[in-house]
C-alpha cells in the first residue's frame, strides 16, 4: 500500500506545491508526541529519528562539561529544533528534573502537552495558509470566470448580427477600433467546428435591440449613431478585437497598419477610428480565444477541486494519527473547523465548473457534451509496457548491428590507411548526420524522464496536449529504431562494397536512407507519432520565419538546439550537394567542395540557427518591450561573428585570423556561459542561501548544480581544438569531429534539464499553473 505522503507528492499540482498541507512537516509532530510519551535512554535518544551526525561530538563536550562542573556524569538529553528553536524530547521526568537543576542553560525541554500544543498551532498555521490560498485563488477564477462569460456574450450577439445580415446581404462594417495587440500571448487552440448559427435569425426589432446593446457597450457600427461622450467631456469606451500577429501575413498587416496610423493618419490628433471590417475572420479568432480561455478556466477550476480534496484528506489522516499516538480523540472536533473552513464549505468553484461545461457543451460542441469532455477533460495516454519492450529489443538489435559492423569493416580494411578515401566521403556525412540527430533525440528522452522525476510540469511551460505529447519512452523508443535502421544500412553498403558492386549502385543506399526518413517525417498517414511529427514540422516552420511568427516558449527552445546543431546542418549541406550535382555518380568528391557556391553556403548553414535565435529576440523585444531581449540578441550576434572568424581562420590559417578567432570566441564564450548560468539557469546569485546558486533548487544534492557549472565551462570551450590544429589522418580527423559535435549535443541536453527547471521554479513563484489567455475584447478610449 502508498504511503499518503507520497501518493500527496504524486497528485499535488507541481506549482502550488508550497501551499498545500506540510505533511509531512505534520508528522513529525505527531512523532515527537509519541516519542515524549515513553521514556528513553540517553543512548538511545542519541541515535533516535532525526539525530544529526554531530550529536556524539556534542555529547562529548557535555560530559565534559558535567564533570568539570559537579564532578560526575549526569544524563544527557539530546536536542532538536522545532519552528526554529532547540527543544528536547524522549526523556523520562526524573531525568528532566536533574537538567533543570544542572544544565538550564543548554536544555531546553518540551513536555508530551507542549509537544501537543506546537503541533495543533502549527496544525492551525496549516489550515491558515491553506484557507488563504484557496480564497484568493477562487476569487482570481470567479472574475475571470466572469469577463469570460461577458466576452462569449459579446461574441454571441456580433455573431447574431452577423449571420442576420449576411442572410440579407447586407454589407456589416465595423468603425470600432481594431489595433495590433502586444499583450496577446498563447497559442491558439487547435479545434474543428462547423460555422453553424447559434441564434435563430432575430426579426427587426430584436436585430435593433441587439445593435443597440452591443453600441451601449462600445461596439460601433457604421451608420449608427457617433459615440456618446462622458461627463467629463471624453468618448465613451469602445471594444476592439485583437488579433495576435501569430502568422507572418498578419504581422505585416500590423507593421503596416502601425506605419500607417504613425505616418498618415495620426488617429491620436484626429480621433479617427480604424475603419476595418469587423468580418468572419476576426470573429472565429476571437472565437478561438474564447474556446482557449474557457478550457483553461475549467482546467483551473478543476485544478482548485483537487487542491481542496487533496488537503481535507492531509487533515483528516494527520488527525488520525494523532488520536492514535496521544490516546485522544480530538479529530472529531478538529475535523468539523477544518470542513467548515472555507476550502471545504465554498462551492462556488463547483458551480462554475458546471456553467462552463454547460456553456461550452451549448456553444462550443454543438450540445454534445461527450465532444466537449474531450476538450476540458482531455485523456492522456498511461505508460505502456509495450513501449518498453521495443525499446528494449531495438537497443539491444542496435548493439549486435553495431559489433556487426565494426568487425566487418575491421576485416574488410575500411578505416585504415591504404582504403579508398571514398568510402568515408560518402558514409560520413550521411550517417554522422542520423547519428547525431538520434543521439540528441536520446539526450530528449533523458530530459523528459529527469524533468518527470524532479515534478517539473514540462507540457504545461512548453504548452503540449497531454493526449499527444511525447513521453521519455517515447523518445528512447523513436532513437533507438532510427539508429538500428541506420546501423543496419551501414551494413549492407558495406557488404556490397566488398562485394564488388558498383560504387554508384552502393552510394544510392544512403540517399534512400535520407528520402525514406524524410518522407516518413511529412507522411500524412496516422502513424508513427503523426501529431509529433507536425508539431515539429510548424515549429521549425515558426523558426525559420523569424520574426513573422510569433514566438512561443517550444519556438525558441527548439531554435537553441539547432545551435548545437550545425555540424548536422553542415553534413546536410554535404549530402545535398553530394546527390544533386551528380558526384555519387561520378566519384569526384571535389566536386561540391571546392564550389564557390558550396564555401559560400558554409557561412549561411553557420550562421542561420544564431540568425533566426537573434530573430526570434528582436520579436520578442517587439511584443513585450523587455531590453532584456536586446542583450540576448547581442548573445547570437556575437557567436555569429565568432563562427564566421572560425570559418575563414580554416580557409586562411594565418596569424591576424588566429588572433581574431581567439578574441572573438572568447568574447562570445564568456557572454554564453554568463547567460547560462544567470539568465538560463538562474544561478550565481551571491545572496542566496545557497552559496552562488539560488533559493529554491529542485535537486536536493546542492554538489550536483556546481558540477554542472564546472561540466558546462569545459564543453563550452570545444572551440579551442579548431585552434590547435591537431594533424591528423582522414579518419581521425572525422573521428575528432564526430566527437566534437557530439559533446556539444549532450552538453545542450545537459543545458536543457537546468533551463526548464529554472522556467518551472519562476511558475511556483508565481503560483502559475494555468494559461492566460488575453482578451478578444478589449475596451480603449475612442480618441486612441
Amino acid at each position: 500500500m502508498v504511503k499518503f505522503s507520497k501518493e500527496l507528492e504524486a497528485q499535488l499540482i507541481p506549482e502550488w506545491k508550497n501551499v498545500y498541507v506540510n505533511y509531512r512537516q505534520l508528522k513529525k509532530h505527531v512523532k515527537r508526541i509519541k516519542l515524549a510519551r515513553k521514556p528513553m535512554s540517553a543512548s538511545d535518544a542519541n541515535y533516535d529519528f532525526g539525530r544529526s551526525i554531530f550529536y556524539p561530538v556534542r555529547d562529548f563536550f557535555s560530559r565534559i562539561y558535567r564533570k568539570l562542573n559537579n564532578g560526575e556524569e549526569k544524563p544527557e538529553i539530546d536536542q532538536t529544533k522545532i519552528n526554529g528553536g532547540e527543544n528536547g524530547e524522549g526523556e523520562g521526568e526524573r531525568e528532566r528534573e536533574e537538567v533543570e537543576v544542572y544544565e538550564p542553560e543548554l536544555l531546553q525541554l518540551f513536555s508530551e502537552e507542549d509537544e501537543i500544543k506546537v503541533f495543533f498551532e502549527r496544525l492551525d498555521e496549516e489550515m491558515k495558509k491553506v484557507n488563504e490560498f484557496y480564497k484568493t485563488t477562487e476569487k482570481e477564477f470567479l472574475e475571470r470566470g466572469d469577463i469570460w462569460i461577458k466576452q462569449l456574450q459579446i461574441l454571441l450577439d456580433l455573431k447574431r448580427v452577423l449571420t442576420d445580415r449576411r442572410r440579407r446581404n447586407v454589407s456589416y462594417m465595423g468603425s470600432g477600433f481594431f489595433s495590433r495587440s502586444n499583450s496577446s500571448y498563447g497559442r491558439n487552440s487547435d479545434y474543428s467546428e462547423s460555422q453553424s448559427d447559434y441564434f435563430d435569425s432575430p426579426s427587426g426589432s430584436q436585430r435593433e435591440d441587439v445593435i443597440a446593446a452591443l453600441e451601449k457597450n462600445g461596439v460601433n457600427f457604421v451608420k449608427s449613431a457617433t459615440l456618446g461622450k462622458t461627463k467629463n467631456g471624453k468618448p465613451n469606451m469602445a471594444k476592439r478585437i485583437d488579433i495576435p500577429a501569430t502568422t507572418p501575413a498578419r504581422t505585416i498587416s500590423t507593421v503596416a497598419s502601425m506605419l500607417w496610423e504613425d505616418l498618415v493618419n495620426n488617429p491620436k490628433k484626429e480621433g479617427g477610428r480604424g475603419g476595418e471590417f469587423i468580418n468572419r475572420k476576426r470573429i472565429q479568432c476571437a472565437e478561438k480565444k474564447i474556446r482557449g480561455a474557457f478550457v483553461e478556466l475549467y482546467r483551473g477550476l478543476g485544478f482548485l477541486k483537487t487542491y481542496s480534496s487533496l488537503n481535507m484528506k492531509a487533515f483528516t489522516k494527520i488527525l488520525k494519527k494523532f488520536d492514535k499516538v496521544s490516546n485522544r480523540q480530538a479529530s472529531a472536533s478538529y475535523l468539523k473547523d477544518v470542513k467548515s473552513s472555507h476550502f471545504i464549505s465554498s462551492d462556488k468553484v463547483v458551480r462554475l465548473m458546471d456553467e462552463v461545461e454547460s456553456l461550452f457543451t451549448q456553444h462550443f460542441a454543438n450540445n454534445d457534451r461527450k465532444k466537449a469532455m474531450k476538450f476540458l477533460r482531455p485523456q492522456q495516454h498511461k505508460d505502456s509496457h509495450v513501449l518498453t519492450f521495443f525499446v528494449g529489443l531495438f537497443t539491444g538489435s542496435f548493439a549486435t548491428l553495431f559489433s556487426v559492423y565494426a568487425i566487418l569493416a575491421h576485416l574488410s580494411g575500411m578505416f585504415t590507411s591504404r582504403a579508398d578515401a571514398g568510402y568515408m566521403e560518402t558514409v560520413y556525412p550521411i550517417f554522422s548526420m542520423f547519428a547525431l540527430l538520434c543521439l540528441h533525440l536520446f539526450m530528449y528522452g533523458c530530459n523528459l524522464l529527469t524533468w518527470k522525476s524532479a515534478r517539473i510540469n514540462y507540457n504545461f511551460i512548453f504548452e503540449f496536449q497531454p493526449k499527444t505529447a511525447l513521453k521519455y519512452r517515447d523518445a528512447f523508443l523513436i532513437c533507438t529504431s532510427l539508429m538500428t535502421a541506420v546501423v543496419g544500412a551501414l551494413i549492407i553498403h558495406l557488404i556490397l562494397i566488398s562485394q564488388g558492386f558498383s560504387p554508384r549502385q552502393v552510394d544510392m543506399i544512403p540517399g534512400i536512407l535520407l528520402l525514406f526518413f524524410i518522407g516518413l517525417l511529412i507522411c500524412p498517414l496516422n502513424i508513427f507519432y503523426r501529431p509529433t511529427r507536425y508539431s515539429f514540422i510548424k515549429v521549425l516552420r515558426n523558426i525559420v520565419c523569424s520574426p513573422f511568427y510569433k514566438v512561443l516558449m517550444v519556438d525558441f527552445f527548439m531554435a537553441d538546439q539547432l545551435t548545437s546543431q550545425i555540424p548536422l546542418l553542415r553534413h546536410m549541406e554535404s549530402a545535398s550537394c553530394y546527390f544533386l550535382a551528380g558526384s555519387f555518380k561520378t566519384h569526384s568528391y571535389e566536386m561540391c567542395k571546392s564550389a564557390k557556391l558550396y564555401k559560400e553556403l558554409a557561412y549561411v548553414i553557420s550562421f542561420a540557427p544564431y540568425y533566426w535565435r537573434a530573430m526570434q529576440c528582436a520579436r520578442r523585444w517587439f511584443d513585450e518591450c523587455n531590453p532584456e531581449q536586446l542583450a540576448n540578441l547581442g548573445k547570437y550576434v556575437s557567436a555569429m561573428v565568432a563562427a564566421g572568424a572560425r570559418l575563414t581562420y580554416d580557409r586562411q590559417p594565418t596569424q591576424f585570423w588566429l588572433v581574431i578567432v581567439l578574441l572573438t570566441s572568447l568574447v562570445a564564450t564568456v557572454y554564453q556561459l554568463y547567460w547560462d548560468f544567470v539568465k538560463d539557469w538562474g544561478l550565481l546569485k551571491p545572496k542566496s542561501k545557497n552559496p552562488w546558486l539560488r533559493d529554491d533548487l529542485v535537486l536536493k544534492n546542492k554538489s550536483i548544480y556546481y558540477v554542472s557549472i564546472a561540466l558546462n565551462i569545459v564543453l563550452r570551450v570545444a572551440w579551442v581544438e579548431t585552434v590547435m590544429r591537431f594533424k591528423s589522418g582522414m579518419l581521425e580527423s572525422r573521428l575528432l569531429e564526430f566527437f566534437l559535435a557530439s559533446l556539444e549535443v549532450i552538453r545542450r541536453g545537459h543545458w536543457n534539464f537546468y533551463r526548464l527547471e529554472n522556467e518551472h521554479l519562476k511558475n511556483v513563484g508565481k503560483f502559475t499553473a494555468v494559461k492566460i489567455v488575453p482578451l478578444p475584447f478589449r475596451e480603449t478610449d475612442s480618441d486612441g
